[in-house]
């Protein structure tokens, strides 16, 4: 009912009356006749793009969590090279990574005979490692500033307390420290979420066949230009609000679930 009486608000039914004028208008005057011939292409585009995104998220935050710890409470041995690392992906434009492992790191490899000859050469030789890899290092990079100052937000007092308790310090990062740490960063690690999607195109240029590489295609070989861009505008608004609805609904859980 909260989110009926939401929609209802005079704005937004004005903005979803034009959004919807918009979407009749683009369905009646534009070309869509190459849509059933490249409908398994975009199936597939959106495939790879949701599951490169999913895991280099999941690997990415699993990287990002030491990072930012290391930062947080670790010595200087543990906390500059976290510090360097996360400066240094800041700081470099992801095009320029995604190319230096795919062209630097993926040329090295056949020079080793171990490596081509290994059972890992079928995939190494392929561009989703790299892709993967490097939207993976990337996030973390990112993730792992957002955490340093999600930890550090963490009320003291509430550690020693555990501590007082006699509670075993992987316990205590695990039930009050990180719990406590992912609710304050959601929000930003909701938006770097979204980024991270947006960014998912520029593994279209080592080869991957994602959503903006099936535009590309569709735009070469039919000379059509906006109607696939804006299918793929489509495409990416639809993802990007799945994943912000996904993020409000636990930020709506949180304070319930650490009652």
């Amino acid at each position: 009912m909260g989110f009926i009486r939401a929609m209802l608000i005079p704005r937004r039914i004005i903005m979803l009356g034009l959004f919807a004028a918009f979407v009749i208008w683009c369905a009646l005057s534009m070309d869509w006749s190459w849509l059933p011939r490249y409908t398994p292409l975009i199936l597939e585009g959106l495939w790879a793009t949701i599951w490169i995104l999913a895991v280099s998220l999941i690997l990415g935050f699993m990287l990002a969590v030491p990072l930012g710890l290391a930062q947080a409470i670790g010595p200087w041995y543990l906390a500059a090279p976290a510090r360097a690392f996360c400066t240094v992906i800041r700081g470099t434009p992801l095009l320029l990574q995604i190319w230096l492992l795919y062209y630097g790191l993926g040329s090295l490899f056949p020079q080793f005979p171990a490596i081509r000859n290994s059972d890992l050469w079928p995939y190494l030789r392929q561009a989703w490692p790299y892709a993967v890899l490097s939207l993976t290092l990337s996030y973390a990079g990112y993730e792992g500033e957002v955490m340093r100052g999600a930890f550090a937000s963490v009320q003291k007092g509430q550690i020693e307390a555990a501590r007082a308790y006699g509670m075993p310090r992987h316990k205590i990062f695990f039930r009050i420290w990180l719990p406590q740490a992912i609710r304050s960063a959601l929000p930003t690690l909701g938006g770097e979420t979204i980024l991270q999607l947006k960014a998912t195109p520029l593994v279209a240029t080592i080869t991957i066949v994602e959503l903006y590489a099936v535009a590309s295609r569709v735009r070469q070989d039919t000379f059509i230009v906006y109607e696939p861009l804006l299918l793929l505008a489509a495409g990416y608004l639809v993802i990007a609000g799945i994943i912000t609805l996904a993020f409000r609904l636990i930020e709506g859980r949180g304070p319930k679930m650490s009652r």
